[in-house]
């Protein structure tokens, strides 16, 4: 069924075919909208956000309409995962219907028993977001976290991953912007030593609240996969938009779950009038589009990620990008081949990482000092 519902996206994408006679693979699942720090980048800071957790109607509803054709849900959105008390039971859910899932923490809520729960789930990727090297610069962006708590949760939750030989794929991100450029190196080269973290991920802002001109004006070359493909963003209220970024643009819902269907949704015409903009090479005219910063795949990437099944693209997806970055800014691939809205110059680094060694000096004790220059023990 998944793979019947691929080829018929992938059809309508290539096609441009404004009604899809399909569901999307991925979805972005807010389950909590909660959050309990401050971070100036985040698009909650602009949309505030109600102290509310997806109520299980909500979620069940969809997990059940999408089951036959979803196979990954990234359980996040503008809230702290850790905050959704029932986010360990929202894991094991969407495994019982074939959804892998993914989520994102700001690690402040990563304490041991949290961490022993989480790795009994069958969580499958987990983002940790760090977004610095020194206590300074990452207290600066995550306001509200201890920098030493933050990180020594990190580090033993990537140690016991590796001690239990778990699959679950560990990706620490940092968010490149002007205050933390100057310790990409030293972020990388800490977190490479850290046993149980898979990949190292810096990327660029794509919300450029902190640099609100970086978003206009953009000039779209190809359709966006997005409005075939997914991830659909799914609000904790139920309210359904074509992307991530639609709500944080100020996007209108397309529809609300609880009280429609996926098809009538995804085939509804506001989605349909995007997709069929888009074909046209009008992107530009659609309010959030033409202020998206989101890097958008050329369309020879966007159809590759429906020919395999969405757990593969998510676990490829980092090389992709790091490949597609280095190798193809330019050439065959079109004008670069994710057509990132930042410049070349900028462009997002993304490390590839074996499984790091357990040396001793891996293992070694780090104090809570200011700039963690050794791993500190769990």
């Amino acid at each position: 069924m998944r793979a019947w519902n691929r080829a018929k996206l992938l059809w309508s994408f290539l096609r441009g075919h404004a009604r899809v006679p399909a569901l999307p693979v991925e979805y972005i699942v807010e389950t909590t909208a909660k959050c309990n720090i401050y971070c100036p980048m985040c698009p909650r800071e602009t949309h505030p956000q109600p102290k509310e957790d997806m109520e299980e109607q909500t979620f069940q509803r969809l997990t059940d309409s999408a089951a036959a054709t979803a196979e990954h849900m990234m359980l996040i959105g503008l809230g702290e995962p850790l905050l959704d008390r029932r986010i360990f039971d929202r894991i094991h859910h969407c495994a019982r219907h074939g959804i892998s899932t993914l989520i994102s923490t700001n690690g402040t809520l990563l304490d041991e028993q949290a961490a022993e729960r989480l790795l009994s789930t069958p969580l499958e990727h987990i983002t940790l977001s760090f977004d610095g090297y020194s206590k300074e610069t990452f207290e600066f962006y995550r306001k509200g976290a201890r920098f030493e708590r933050v990180r020594d949760n990190f580090v033993r939750f990537c140690r016991m991953k590796h001690e239990r030989k778990s699959k679950l794929q560990i990706v620490v991100q940092m968010v490149r912007m002007d205050g933390n450029r100057h310790e990409v190196e030293e972020f990388a080269r800490f977190w490479r030593a850290v046993p149980g973290v898979d990949l190292i991920r810096v990327k660029e802002d794509e919300t450029n609240l902190m640099n609100p001109e970086a978003a206009k004006g953009r000039a779209w070359k190809h359709p966006c996969h997005y409005l075939w493909r997914g991830a659909m963003y799914v609000k904790h209220n139920g309210d359904v938009y074509p992307c991530c970024q639609s709500y944080m643009l100020d996007g209108e819902p397309l529809g609300n779950i609880n009280s429609q269907g996926l098809p009538e949704i995804f085939n509804g015409p506001a989605m349909m009038e995007m997709r069929r903009l888009h074909v046209a090479g009008r992107a530009g005219e659609i309010g959030i589009c033409s202020r998206c910063c989101t890097a958008i795949p050329h369309p020879i990437l966007a159809a590759g990620s429906l020919v395999l099944h969405g757990r593969v693209v998510r676990s490829l997806l980092p090389l992709i990008e790091r490949l597609a970055y280095r190798y193809f800014p330019k050439g065959y691939f079109g004008d670069g081949a994710l057509n990132p809205q930042t410049p070349a110059s900028t462009a997002p680094d993304l490390v590839q990482l074996k499984p790091p060694a357990t040396s001793a000096s891996a293992r070694s004790s780090s104090s809570a000092d200011s700039t963690p220059t050794r791993t500190p023990d769990a």
